[in-house]
């Protein structure tokens, strides 16, 4: 028993420093949503994305260049960083797309289809099985959300798609982050997702400003504009490097029902800064998904006991 506690120990060490960045970068990703939100109606939303990405792949460029010099730009399988760049675009144009049109809290509600999707791609594709109470969790945390928000597609019609399709992208970005999570340089692999998607987004952005009346660019952005488009470019990079940290120390299945912590962030930015109303039904979905956390943290508690016992 000693020897299995010795050998399980940076191994369960691992996986725990893993879910804490998990759970870091999460809780980040709604702050960024909330700056994105107050730009609707000062700039089309690809436009905003391309000029956020742009920002961040530049930064890490410098970053990259500085520390490793020409030779840290050098990947293997190029096209898969590639596929995570367009996986990232998607989820991004989407998503901000979304929480232009809808509340805040309905958008990040609709997408968290995600770690459902999350668990069963990692199964299928890399061959991580999720255990029997990381499910129970999942499902239990999702049950909460659809207390919490009632998101109900009918009544938004075809702009409920957008969180769908980003919570669709963004857990196959999670795969993919996997897949690469052996490349020599955690800092290469974040500069060219950012620098893939900031190509598709500008690509994107020429083409709807000429074709689709809504995503028509009016001129040179403000400065306001420019500052909140760099504020979410540090903290959205930020929070995706921690991202791809965790998917290095663990399971995405291990990590995905922490996504939830955003909903409630989510919410109180709702309520207190957009001023969104949130009823009792809403706030016994919030305990519920509190409630599945607590359920899956006494559950890894209990299984990491027995293998120190």
């Amino acid at each position: 028993m000693n020897i299995l506690k010795a050998d399980r120990s940076p191994e369960r060490a691992t996986a725990a420093g893993g879910i804490t960045l998990a759970l870091v970068a999460f809780a980040g990703f709604p702050l960024g949503d909330a700056v994105i939100k107050s730009m609707a109606g000062d700039w089309p939303a690809p436009a905003v994305a391309a000029l956020r990405f742009l920002i961040g792949a530049l930064a890490l460029a410098v970053i990259l260049f500085l520390r490793e010099g020409r030779r840290g730009f050098k990947v293997n399988r190029p096209w898969l960083h590639m596929a995570r760049g367009f996986c990232l675009f998607v989820g991004t144009i989407t998503f901000f797309s979304a929480i232009y049109i809808m509340p805040l809290a309905d958008a990040v509600a609709i997408s968290f289809i995600n770690p459902i999707l999350t668990a069963l791609f990692s199964g299928w594709f890399l061959n991580e099985k999720m255990p029997p109470r990381t499910w129970g969790a999942t499902i239990i945390a999702f049950a909460g959300v659809l207390i919490m928000l009632r998101p109900n597609i009918a009544a938004f019609g075809w702009v409920a798609i957008f969180p769908l399709i980003s919570a669709f992208s963004m857990s196959t970005m999670l795969i993919l982050n996997r897949m690469v999570s052996n490349q020599r340089s955690i800092l290469a692999a974040q500069f060219y997702i950012a620098f893939w998607a900031a190509i598709f987004l500008v690509i994107a952005s020429v083409i709807g400003h000429w074709m689709v009346p809504v995503m028509a660019v009016p001129g040179a952005p403000d400065w306001d504009v420019v500052l909140r488009c760099l504020l979410v470019a540090l903290t959205a990079t930020g929070c995706h490097f921690l991202l791809f940290m965790a998917t290095m120390r663990t399971t995405a299945a291990a990590i995905a029902p922490f996504v939830y912590i955003q909903l409630l962030i989510a919410t109180a930015i709702s309520i207190f800064i957009f001023g969104d109303p949130i009823d009792r039904t809403a706030i016994m979905g919030g305990l519920l998904i509190v409630f599945s956390g607590l359920l899956l943290w006494r559950s890894e508690r209990r299984a990491t006991t027995v293998l120190e016992a």
